[in-house]
């Protein structure tokens, strides 16, 4: 499976981003999908998860209650809504997969990430 993220941009503090991350390969709608993201001198972290059919779903602590991950698998796609941004937030955001349905594991595919710049 490849994926390919976009959405990405510069936005106020308060403001909101979506970010789209379109799969190709037939195995997409049996996979958990996960965001991560990485700000400039931090590991990478994870942001969000949801499981193969969109029921169940996960998030860090950070993020809860203002960014939410959906996905449609008709068109091989995973989304986040993200809302009241902070600058806290900046950083490159990528979309990973792996290849079960259970959010519980750890990514085994990746997309390129696309940056978010949250300004205060």
């Amino acid at each position: 499976v490849q994926l390919q993220a976009s959405g990405g941009g510069l936005v106020q503090a308060g403001g909101s981003l979506r970010l789209s991350c379109a799969a190709s390969g037939r195995t997409f709608s049996y996979s958990a999908m996960y965001w991560f993201r990485q700000a400039p001198g931090k590991e990478r972290e994870f942001v969000a998860a949801t499981d193969w059919s969109g029921t169940n779903k996960n998030y860090a602590d950070s993020v809860r209650g203002r960014f939410t991950i959906s996905r449609d698998n008709a068109k091989n796609s995973v989304y986040l809504q993200m809302n009241s941004l902070k600058p806290e937030d900046t950083a490159v955001y990528y979309c990973a997969g792996y290849s079960g349905s259970s959010i519980y594991n750890t990514p085994n595919y990746w997309g390129q990430g696309t940056q978010v710049t949250v300004s205060s």
